[in-house]
């Protein structure tokens, strides 16, 4: 229908009227058409207008998608919020290297009811995660579940492999993976976290609740520089007399810091799962030991405080002695009277037993329960061991502990009593956290300032003259005490497994470390004439060890000839008994 008609004019085109028609010439229309027109354009009107919203909204949906969210993935309703939560606070050293801190990673999860094919979708999964059990995700990604976790803490290959995949219903979701940039080196020490970030052991499982949501790092006693030296210098005294394992531990006199503190074997703590359970055992701290001759520093200790024994008493090592049906005897004889200072040096079990008898067992008790040997250390560190003493404390039990039998203690605890021996007699608790340089580390005092330079001095009779003597570091002072026990098994003790231990202090002028190196089960070598004693096995590491350690602390080395001979009076003692026996 034509709603405009203008009048008629000649059909010839070329008599048109070229000019625009006049307003008497419009026709108007009625009433029914100008309504259908406005009809029209209301509808037109209202399209436009709703096409303008429906674009309004995908805009604003895309601007969503991509600026605001980040591509995000479906939000996890059914998961933990504690498995979202995982925010944990770094644990550095004393340096502040980095020893266990959080990663971004992506988790993979699906929603089931989204995947098409359930086996296909399985299959191509495994074929970039080979780790995923392929019947398993095929039986879960069947099931009507809308959430199931694939695998977690995919590594960023892994995600990019995965998301080419392009299979519907998969999706990522952000996470933290607790990492350990140190790996192995730290482990026993730092311990591990589960998936979820949850502690399992060591200063992760103790300061759980610290570190999670913690803003500030947890800072350790830990020097990195000294656990790697101590790590290798174990890890050569193992491999030498192919032991199954050993300990070390290096110790602030002042503070009760621990510097350095490591088990063998190790395991790495990114991987926990794979560790056995020996890798994973704590050998510093779990661990418990007879510590041999290593407590004759705590029994010659015990009689100079007690005023049982002076440092000019003798005691006859001419015979063993025979109590209760055993026999104690010395490894080497030294076959006469010997004063304190050679009880000591010659390690005499038989010197060091009459020593204890004259204390008696219930003094000796009391003093090992001052020396804190009757409970767990005291460290921040869940794997501690208790110790095993006998009861009820006889006098058998009395001179076989006099010389570190029949008593069963971690090496922490004979490393912090040993402090306290050379410290001034001040026992301070051990701790793996560092202190600040103002804190004042209080401490129970268990034995005199004059009986603790005394002991200072024959510890280092020990190594300038006895069986510690492969642990000199010149220029340094060391002093220290060797300890060698039969390991029991099935009730007696296995002349063929021993536990080889050296405990020392440096320098001895003012001692400000003590070190221990402790090894388990070692066996002879070509270079040690058939002997794995901790004069042979254990001395040699706490020596080489010294002397790497010395200039890190900002040691400088000193000559040992111009220093004032502290041992004059001890040296006599040694020498009077001597020349006495050579006389007879």
């Amino acid at each position: 229908m034509t709603s405009l008609v203008a009048r008629s004019t000649p059909c010839n085109p070329r008599h048109a009227d070229p000019r625009p028609p006049r307003r008497n010439d419009v026709v108007h229309l009625d009433g029914d058409t100008k309504r259908a027109l406005e009809i029209g354009r209301t509808r037109l009107l209202l399209a436009a207008a709703l096409f303008a919203v429906a674009f309004s909204v995908v805009g604003m949906r895309l601007i969503g998608v991509t600026l605001l969210q980040e591509g995000g993935e479906p939000s996890l309703a059914d998961v933990p919020q504690q498995t979202m939560r995982t925010e944990r606070a770094d644990i550095i050293d004393r340096n502040g290297v980095l020893l266990a801190t959080n990663l971004e990673t992506a988790s993979l999860y699906a929603n089931p009811r989204q995947v098409l094919d359930a086996e296909e979708a399985a299959r191509r999964i495994v074929e970039v995660l080979p780790e995923v059990d392929h019947a398993d995700l095929v039986a879960r990604l069947s099931s009507d579940r809308s959430f199931i976790w694939i695998k977690r803490n995919l590594t960023p290959r892994q995600q990019y492999e995965v998301n080419r995949l392009g299979i519907p219903g998969l999706h990522f979701q952000k996470e933290e993976r607790r990492v350990y940039p140190q790996g192995a080196l730290t482990a026993h020490v730092v311990g591990f976290s589960d998936i979820d970030n949850r502690g399992l052991a060591g200063i992760e499982l103790s300061f759980n609740d610290v570190l999670r949501g913690g803003q500030e790092p947890l800072q350790l006693s830990l020097d990195l520089r000294i656990q790697h030296i101590l790590h290798e210098e174990l890890s050569q005294a193992i491999t030498d007399f192919d032991g199954i394992g050993g300990a070390g531990i290096v110790l602030d006199t002042r503070t009760g810091e621990v510097l350095a503190m490591v088990s063998l074997p190790d395991f790495d703590p990114n991987a926990p799962g794979s560790a056995t359970a020996d890798a994973r055992f704590n050998r510093a701290t779990l661990g418990l030991y007879e510590m041999g001759s290593t407590f004759k520093i705590f029994n010659t200790a015990m009689a100079l405080e007690s005023g049982t024994a002076r440092l000019d008493s003798t005691y006859d090592a001419s015979k063993p002695i025979r109590i209760g049906g055993f026999t104690i005897h010395d490894f080497h004889g030294e076959d006469r009277r010997l004063t304190v200072p050679e009880v000591f040096i010659y390690s005499s079990n038989i010197g060091s037993a009459k020593m204890a008898e004259e204390v008696g067992p219930q003094a000796q008790k009391a003093f090992m329960k001052r020396l804190g040997m009757l409970r767990a250390a005291g460290i921040e560190l869940p794997e501690v061991g208790e110790p095993m003493y006998p009861a009820p404390w006889r006098p058998i039990n009395m001179m076989t502990i006099s010389y570190g039998h029949g008593i069963a203690v971690s090496p922490l605890h004979v490393v912090s009593a040993v402090s306290a021996m050379v410290n001034g007699g001040v026992m301070r608790p051990a701790t793996l956290i560092e202190r600040a340089p103002h804190e004042v580390s209080v401490g129970d005092r268990v034995i005199s300032a004059d009986t603790s330079a005394i002991m200072r001095r024959l510890l280092r009779l020990v190594v300038e003259e006895g069986t510690g003597s492969f642990a000199k570091a010149p220029g340094y002072l060391v002093g220290g005490k060797t300890g060698t026990a039969e390991k029991l098994s099935g009730g007696n003790y296995n002349k063929n497994a021993r536990v080889a231990s050296f405990v020392g202090a440096f320098p001895m002028n003012d001692p400000r470390y003590v070190v221990l190196a402790m090894i388990d089960e070692p066996k002879p070598n070509a270079t040690s004439y058939g002997y794995a004693t901790g004069g042979w096995v254990a001395a040699p590491a706490v020596g080489r060890l010294v002397q790497r350690m010395a200039t890190l602390v900002g040691m400088p080395p000193v000559d040992e000839k111009q220093e004032a001979d502290p041992q004059g009076d001890l040296l006599i003692a040694v020498n009077a008994t001597d020349q006495t026996h050579a006389a007879e």
